[in-house]
């Protein structure tokens, strides 16, 4: 089932969701809502706090390309991560980001390079993976989001206070 997005300044997005303590099926229909909220909506993750729900829960599908040039992003390829927490991270890297909570808007922000995660499967099994690439940036990027915080946090003052100054816009004359 696609879920509503919640959409920047939606107080939600400042909650520090709770831990993940059962494992059920509520759990797993969560998972299987955000990856078709996530699907439809063009995104490479989600946090549950984006679909309004304020629980430690993250999934990341970054598209594969096929030899046509064409993205997919099977089920199967999803990430779902569980109380995650980085346990090792080093270097600095610059990736440009976007959001599904505040939509076309695409800045640089400077991350570790490199990440390793302790999470939990939907099942509850304890999991580690660690990344120096794409996915180490998408992981901390939802990963912010489970403490209620946005990517453009992480901009300079001016390049913030420019975002600020066109969001309003945008709001006002119904584009967002």
């Amino acid at each position: 089932m696609v879920r509503e997005i919640v959409v920047y300044p939606d107080k939600r997005l400042k909650l520090i969701s709770k831990e993940v303590t059962s494992f059920d099926g509520a759990l797993h229909d969560l998972l299987d809502d955000m990856y078709d909220t996530m699907r439809v909506r063009n995104g490479v993750g989600l946090a549950a706090i984006q679909v309004g729900v304020d629980t430690r829960a993250l999934i990341i599908n970054i598209p594969l390309e096929d030899e046509d040039g064409e993205h997919d992003q099977p089920k199967e390829n999803t990430l779902e991560m569980i109380n995650p927490v980085i346990i090792e991270q080093d270097g600095t890297e610059k990736f440009q980001e976007g959001c599904l909570s505040i939509p076309g808007v695409y800045e640089d922000v400077e991350r570790a390079k490199h990440v390793k995660v302790e999470y939990f499967d939907r099942h509850g099994e304890k999991k580690t993976i660690e990344d120096d690439d794409f996915l180490a940036v998408a992981m901390q990027h939802e990963m912010d989001h489970l403490d209620g915080k946005v990517f453009i946090e992480k901009l300079s003052y001016i390049k913030r206070k420019k975002f600020e100054k066109e969001w309003k816009r945008k709001q006002k004359e119904g584009l967002v």
